[in-house]
């Protein structure tokens, strides 16, 4: 059971990492609130409770597809590709500098920002076509190779609790960094957090798209 905790969380952690207009809208609210150091926290609590709907009703929405040896064939070489490019876009971007490691606002206007913390984390969310292609491919994937359904309600917590941990350990901290005044992370470091964290999802991508290949799901 602990594995689907470490693996959850790693997976989460590569892509809270990655920057996107959560991020963004948390750097705001870290500059601009009189309480800018609870941003973060406000801000993935809202990620935290629309994910957990997504996971509730991706797994009912699944369940019958479950048993369907097609559609997990196609779901294992989808879901694990979709990592693999994932990846190397992350690395890609790394060395081609299209990382912020700066925490301003840049050219933005405030006015694109406005809002509630809670709610601006669901917003940015659910308008974020990564974070829903994600989840309809490569979480999916994700989640029944280790199992993952609401019939097993312990391994279930343990996948969700790694997964928000994951966005919690890297948002949190951000905030309170920010609001304290922090301009920039050490560009070297976080450089080579991102290159480690696109390398895992390229491996594990590998992992699930060759795993189905070799050894089809059983049914």
């Amino acid at each position: 059971m602990l594995n689907i905790f470490i693996i959850s969380f790693v997976v989460g952690l590569s892509g809270a990492l990655t920057p996107g207009p959560l991020l963004t809208f948390t750097i705001y609210k870290s500059l601009k609130e009189e309480k800018g150091y609870l941003a973060g926290f406000f801000i993935i609590l809202g990620h935290l409770v629309l994910e957990l709907a997504l996971l509730i009703i991706l797994l009912i929405g699944t369940s019958l597809l479950f048993q369907n040896l097609i559609f997990l064939i196609i779901l294992g070489i989808v879901g694990g590709s979709c990592l693999i490019i994932f990846g190397i876009i992350t690395i890609r971007d790394v060395y081609n500098k299209r990382y912020e490691a700066v925490f301003n606002l840049g050219d933005q206007k405030d006015k694109s920002f406005k809002g509630n913390s809670f709610f601006g984390g669901i917003f940015y969310s659910i308008t974020n076509p990564y974070w829903e292609f994600w989840w309809a491919t490569s979480g999916i994937k994700i989640m029944f190779d280790l199992k993952i359904s609401l019939n097993q309600p312990f391994g279930f917590i343990l996948f969700f609790f790694g997964h928000e941990l994951a966005d919690f350990v890297w948002y949190v901290p951000i905030s309170i960094f920010i609001y304290l005044g922090g301009k920039a992370l050490n560009p070297n470091i976080y450089k080579y957090v991102l290159i480690a964290c696109g390398a895992f999802m390229i491996l594990y991508g590998l992992y699930l798209s060759i795993n189905t290949i070799v050894f089809p799901p059983q049914i």
